[in-house]
């Protein structure tokens, strides 16, 4: 259960950095590439960005829910 619940933390660690990466900043960024440079005019920004954050956020919680269990599973063991 530890080496699954590692594996699911790496994973989502690695996910996290490339999606915070394409996320737009000042600037623009990485996202301009697929499409978010184009924005609509109703919501302020765009359909591929509210996209990118819902997944970033579900990305998050899934990498502290992980965090958590390795947390709980390394106090039971005693390690």
């Amino acid at each position: 259960m530890i080496l699954a619940t590692s594996i699911v933390l790496i994973i989502t660690s690695l996910l996290m950095v490339v999606l915070v990466l394409l996320h737009k900043g000042k600037g623009g960024g990485l996202s301009d590439m697929f499409g978010g440079g184009i924005s609509s005019s109703l919501g302020g920004s765009s359909v591929v960005e509210r996209n990118l954050d819902r997944l970033t956020i579900g990305t998050g919680v899934i990498w502290l829910a992980a965090i958590v269990v390795l947390g709980f599973l390394f106090k039971a063991k005693g390690l």
